[in-house]
C-alpha cells in the first residue's frame, strides 16, 4: 500500500477552538481520500504527503487573487505539485525511492466555512472532512468543470465519505448532519 502522511498546519486559532478532535480526523480523510481515488500506476510503492493549513478568510484570498484572479474568499483551495493529466511515469523520477513526494497542498478558510455551515444546515465536522476529501482529490487530478466530471467527483466524494461514517455532503440534511461525534 502506497505511504502518505499529512502535514497539518493550525494558522488560525478558531480552528482548534471550533474543532478540537481536528488533526486525526482531517488526517484520516485525506489518506481515505488518497487510497480511494484513482491514481497512476507509478504511485505504487512510493510515499507521499500533502501539506494542509487551516487559516482564515483573508490569507485564503489573498492566495486565490495572486493563483486564480479572485479578489475573493473561497472554502478550499487546493495546488497540485504533480499535473496528472499530463503526467508521464518518469515524473516521479526526480525523487529518490525513499523519498516523501509532495503531493500538494490544500488551504481552508474558516469564516467561509462557518458561514457556508449556518447557511446550509451542515455541521462544522462534516463540512470540513467534505472538503478536505474534495481538496484531495483536486491534487488527484479530479475535477468538476465539465458536468461528466463533476458526477464522477461527486460520486467518489460521497463513497469516501459514506466509508469514513460521514453524510453525503449533497444531500445532507439536519437529520444526518450529527452522524459522527
Amino acid at each position: 500500500m502506497t505511504k502518505f502522511r499529512v502535514h497539518l498546519d493550525k494558522a488560525s486559532a478558531k480552528w482548534t477552538r471550533a474543532f478540537p478532535l481536528m488533526q486525526k480526523k482531517i488526517e484520516e480523510a485525506a489518506a481515505c481520500a488518497f487510497q480511494q481515488a484513482r491514481k497512476p500506476a507509478a504511485f505504487k510503492r512510493r510515499a507521499f504527503t500533502v501539506s494542509i493549513i487551516l487559516t482564515d478568510d483573508t490569507n485564503v484570498q489573498t492566495l486565490n487573487k495572486n493563483y486564480r484572479g479572485k479578489n475573493k474568499p473561497t472554502n478550499v483551495l487546493s495546488f497540485p505539485q504533480i499535473n496528472l493529466q499530463k503526467f508521464r511515469r518518469t515524473a516521479l523520477d526526480i525523487f529518490p525511492l525513499k523519498s516523501e513526494i509532495p503531493l500538494g497542498d490544500i488551504a481552508l478558510a474558516f469564516q467561509t466555512i462557518r458561514r457556508e455551515c449556518l447557511t446550509q444546515d451542515k455541521s462544522l465536522e462534516n463540512h470540513v472532512i467534505h472538503l478536505i476529501v474534495h481538496g484531495t482529490l483536486h491534487l488527484l487530478g479530479y475535477d468538476h468543470k465539465r458536468h461528466r466530471d463533476a458526477a464522477t467527483m461527486e460520486k467518489l466524494e460521497c463513497d469516501i465519505l459514506r466509508s469514513l461514517g460521514y453524510p453525503d455532503p449533497y444531500h445532507e440534511s439536519s437529520a444526518t448532519k450529527k452522524i459522527r461525534h
